[in-house]
């Protein structure tokens, strides 16, 4: 049986190109961006400051004020810009191998070796908040499906590098690793027998639960086909079984009390607050009495000074992400105990990365010792709560 990933071959200018274009939006993003902010403080806070009587009080403010300086424009241009080419400079390799990837998942979703499932629904209605945009400027974004079985998008977005993949599976889920060693720390007697990841995309993270928890059964739901198809295959081929299907997480078709555990990895910020509210309350529905409902997101603007939630929020118009400034005003904790869950349970953390964090201290910062590193530089921001 071939991995899908194995057929995806860049010619030699591809593969630079890609490589070149991935570094760019890293300088982008790592590195530029914090340069905004020397332009920031010499010029547009002090004319704001002038003009108002005041410093700028919210990010929303900051973006206003800062539209026209030359500078920002320069870097919002670079960025925009690195972001769109490097998926597009993957386009190619795929559209090229497709048929051949499509004939791998399929014979792989016949053979079956690990004893996962896979449930796809050509019928399920797509909501518009995930088709009226290609999320993060990705051709096609996450949902598009051109022809029968299709992995397309999986592909796209599943290849962590240019080249055929050479790290393993399960170093894909850092941040399923770094939910699952801190659920291990904070509720010792916790032994989830199930786990539902919603908007689980290709599984990557929902895999590393299997290494937290033996034995646990392993179900993710998301509304798009192809990144079902080419995580059903790659979890087949690393052995490990899951349970995949196509459904909207706004009505699920699980029964009530059916989960230990609930999780959701970058998910929340892609959609509109109506069905998060709505998303949360199934939660609450399929989870077990006892179970618990772990979220790794954004952290909300309560929670960060006006400059980081500009810098945070600058995805909202600008990276095809509407509801991401929507979804951060929001109090995590509200929302919880809007749904349903007691307010006594709810939690609202910041973890550390545990692939780079030091081990021997990562107690401290799960106990509220040490400071955990900011979000997006070697942290996770989560959310959630236990079901009573």
């Amino acid at each position: 049986m071939k991995n899908p990933d194995s057929l995806f071959q860049q010619t030699h200018d591809e593969y630079v190109r890609t490589r070149y274009l991935a570094k760019m939006h890293n300088h982008a993003l790592m590195n530029v961006r914090f340069k905004v902010r020397d332009a920031y403080e010499a010029s547009v806070k002090p004319e704001f400051e002038k003009k108002h009587g005041r410093s700028p009080e919210t990010g929303h403010e900051i973006s206003k004020a800062i539209e026209k300086n030359l500078f920002y424009r320069t870097y919002s241009s670079f960025r925009y810009n690195a972001q769109e080419m490097v998926s597009q400079s993957k386009v190619a390799a795929v559209q090229r191998k497709l048929p051949e990837m499509i004939e791998a998942a399929r014979e792989i979703a016949n053979e079956n070796p690990a004893g996962g499932t896979l449930r796809t629904n050509p019928d399920l209605e797509l909501p518009k908040y995930i088709t009226a945009q290609h999320v993060h400027l990705i051709p096609g974004g996450y949902h598009s499906e051109y022809t029968e079985d299709d992995v397309a998008q999986g592909v796209l977005l599943g290849v962590k590098q240019a080249g055929p993949l050479i790290n393993p599976l399960r170093d894909f889920g850092a941040v399923g690793s770094s939910v699952s060693a801190w659920l291990k720390h904070a509720y010792p007697d916790f032994t989830p027998s199930n786990v539902l990841d919603m908007g689980t995309q290709g599984g990557s993270n929902l895999m590393t639960y299997d290494a937290a928890f033996p034995g646990i059964e392993l179900y993710g739901i998301d509304i798009a086909g192809p990144g079902l198809r080419y995580g059903h295959a790659k979890a087949e081929l690393a052995g490990v079984k899951m349970h995949l299907s196509q459904q909207n997480a706004e009505k699920v078709d699980f029964e009530d009390e059916s989960f230990d555990l609930v999780v959701s990895s970058f998910f929340f910020h892609e959609i509109a607050v109506p069905a998060t509210k709505r998303i949360l309350q199934e939660a609450l529905r399929v989870l077990k009495p006892g179970g618990i409902m772990v979220n790794v997101e954004l952290p909300p603007h309560k929670s960060c000074e006006p400059f980081l939630n500009f810098t945070f929020d600058w995805d909202t118009r600008h990276n095809n992400e509407p509801n991401y400034r929507n979804f951060r005003s929001q109090d995590p904790t509200q929302l919880m105990t809007g749904a349903g869950f007691p307010a006594a349970n709810t939690f609202e953390q910041t973890l550390p990365e545990v692939a780079t964090y030091p081990e021997d201290k990562l107690a401290d910062v799960w106990d509220g010792k040490a400071e955990a590193p900011p979000h997006g530089r070697g942290g996770w921001f989560i959310f959630g709560s236990r079901k009573a």
